[in-house]
């Protein structure tokens, strides 16, 4: 089968397509034909290396997928799904055994892994993958529609509701808009009934979002030409916002905190910008804030996250479409950081 793959760090021409063995399901596994892939910074950033990835041979790329339930491995007997059935995959694995797993929450397991990264991923034309991450494809959706949806969108999702705990009414600032959580953010904010403030270096990005975002959008910001917390304050009649959404890293941090009401809170799943920050402990303490990091979501995040998808209509925000074969173009269209939402490779006729 045709798969892309990496067999060393590195750069962009590390990322290659070969053909591999088809595999085959083993105890709990199943096997999918995969329609529709879509790409992830995680992608980037394993294709660079990460501490404690190493690479025993050809390791395929690639998170999010959606596609056709072909076989089901020894013991997957109890799996609501059948051959056949149409899925998307939940990219988050963990031992489902340990106390966090048996609470429900999945992505606190001690051993929570992500497909594509310390698993085999999905960039290929079948994809091994536990059957207890398989969720049905959203009737409504197009196989491309279906890829994009879980990591950005169960992400985002247990930020905004399981971590930050959003009401409706609220105010979000969402820093760097254009990128797949960041959108989905956008997108169930205004399916809420809070309202957004969105940043970005660039006007198109900015028109991207009103269109996402409608009535809920009430600013957008060009943050290499403005003080962020100060337009914030502007636009909220110097209250600032209720939550700060950040996938950035160290360098919104401070953006984030000055422009945070009292008693506001932050929430963080990225360091696209850089992992290390100072924060300044008076800043925080004084004005009661809540400073939040979350990582995917659990079982139950992603049932909850699809019930709301459907309910309100929301689809990913699709960017480019490549073919499997042009995955090395499609990443480095990513690592360039000019996607205006999620690119997709189309993978099955």
């Amino acid at each position: 089968m045709k798969a892309i793959c990496i067999r060393e760090f590195g750069g962009n021409e590390k990322v290659q397509l070969e053909n591999l063995p088809e595999p085959k399901p083993g105890p709990g596994q199943a096997l999918i034909r995969v329609k529709a892939a879509a790409l992830n910074h995680l992608d980037i950033w394993v294709r660079k290396g990460r501490p404690g990835l190493t690479l025993g041979g050809p390791h395929i790329l690639g998170s999010d997928a959606a596609g056709v339930l072909e076989a089901l491995g020894p013991g997957s007997d109890e799996c609501a799904l059948k051959p056949g059935a149409e899925v998307i995959v939940n990219p988050g694995v963990s031992c489902m055994k340990c106390e966090f797993c048996l609470r429900g929450q999945q992505s606190e397991c001690p051993h929570f892994r992500l497909i594509g990264f310390q698993n085999e991923g999905v960039y290929a034309e079948r994809a091994v993958v536990p059957a207890v991450n398989l969720f049905p494809k959203p009737a409504q959706m197009t196989w491309e529609e279906a890829a994009a949806l879980p990591l950005s969108h169960i992400t985002a999702f247990r930020m905004l509701f399981e971590r930050a705990k959003l009401l409706p009414g609220e105010t979000v600032l969402i820093h760097g808009i254009g990128g797949g959580v960041a959108l989905a953010a956008l997108q169930m904010i205004a399916a809420y009934g809070a309202s957004a403030i969105v940043t970005s270096s660039s006007a198109e990005k900015l028109a991207l979002a009103k269109a996402v975002g409608g009535h809920a959008l009430i600013g957008g910001i060009l943050y290499r030409d403005a003080d962020v917390a100060a337009k914030v304050k502007e636009l909220t009649q110097n209250r600032g916002v209720d939550l700060a959404f950040d996938t950035a890293g160290a360098p919104t941090l401070p953006i984030s905190m000055a422009a945070l009401r009292r008693g506001g809170r932050m929430v963080t799943c990225g360091v696209t910008g850089g992992a290390k920050a100072e924060v300044n402990l008076q800043q925080l303490y004084w004005n009661h804030l809540s400073l939040l990091g979350s990582t995917m979501g659990s079982m139950e995040d992603m049932r909850r996250m699809l019930k709301m998808v459907a309910s309100a209509e929301i689809k990913p925000v699709i960017c480019q479409k490549f073919p499997l074969e042009s995955a090395k173009d499609a990443l480095a269209l990513m690592e360039e950081g000019k996607q205006c939402g999620k690119i997709v490779l189309q993978v099955g006729g």
